[in-house]
């Protein structure tokens, strides 16, 4: 790398978080991730609880499902935000 690359990559601040520190932004589109997951979830799992074997499809909206709720956690709990330098 030159000299001029190396001084400008320790001279660019940080990246901010993207909700910054605005909490209620983060309640609001965690718990809404977390919604969203939770109501995805429900068809697959109406299907399962009827005694029908699961298809690919219901198993890929199960995990996606799981993936939402996790995102709204993560977004909730802000570890980026949380980390000391």
């Amino acid at each position: 790398m030159s000299k001029a690359a190396e001084e400008s990559k320790a001279a660019a601040p940080p990246p901010k978080p993207l909700f910054g520190s605005c909490w209620s932004c983060r309640i609001l589109s965690g718990s809404a991730l977390i919604g969203a997951g939770y109501w995805i979830y429900l068809s697959p799992r109406r299907v399962i609880s009827r005694g029908i074997a699961p298809s690919p499809w219901n198993i890929f909206q199960l995990s996606f499902a799981v993936s939402l709720a996790c995102w709204g956690v993560v977004i909730l709990a802000d570890p980026v935000g949380k980390q000391k330098k």
